[in-house]
């Protein structure tokens, strides 16, 4: 979503500059994190001008597919996020400032890595599938693994005491 200072300072003294779009962030779902399908965000707010600082108020709302933390299965997750970023002119930025100012270069704004950053930031630690059939979707193998329920771990000796279980028949023959 990029968006030119000009049509931000056009109106700067009438009104902020307003926004509504849809952004693709499609991109996050090959990224090392647990979201398995999001497609395009809607995103809508407004620009103010502030003397050497321009003021984005952001609201970011969509759906993403996570996995449930019991059973592995999809879990659709809806969020509305509520974001304020600040971009600034001025060469001179205060560094010791705890709010994070983003320095403008070019005539172009792109908001596009800022609203995946927000997105990902919201991302739960975990979910849980209210789904009664949860438990049916989940994989029970996979590679390298397998589950294994208690039932079945009795059931079957342990491969490693395989060969304690051979002694243990010659002994009875005897």
């Amino acid at each position: 979503m990029k968006i030119s200072l000009g049509q931000i300072k056009k109106n700067s003294g009438n009104e902020p500059f307003t926004f509504d779009e849809q952004v693709d962030v499609s991109e996050l779902e090959s990224m090392n994190n647990d979201i398995r399908q999001i497609g395009s965000v809607h995103v809508h707010g407004n620009a103010s001008d502030q003397g050497e600082e321009i003021i984005f108020t952001l609201n970011i709302d969509g759906r993403m597919i996570l996995p449930c933390a019991r059973t592995l299965a999809d879990v659709p997750y809806t969020f509305d996020i509520n974001t304020v970023e600040v971009f600034s002119e001025s060469p001179y930025e205060d560094d010791d400032s705890d709010d994070e100012i983003h320095p403008i270069d070019g005539e172009v704004l792109d908001l596009t890595p800022l609203i995946k950053e927000n997105i990902l930031l919201d991302v739960p630690y975990r979910v849980f599938s209210d789904d009664a059939n949860a438990k049916k979707q989940a994989p029970t193998e996979g590679e390298g693994w397998e589950f294994v329920s208690e039932e079945q771990k009795e059931s079957k000796p342990d491969p490693r005491l395989k060969k304690l279980e051979s002694l243990l028949d010659d002994k009875e023959e005897k």
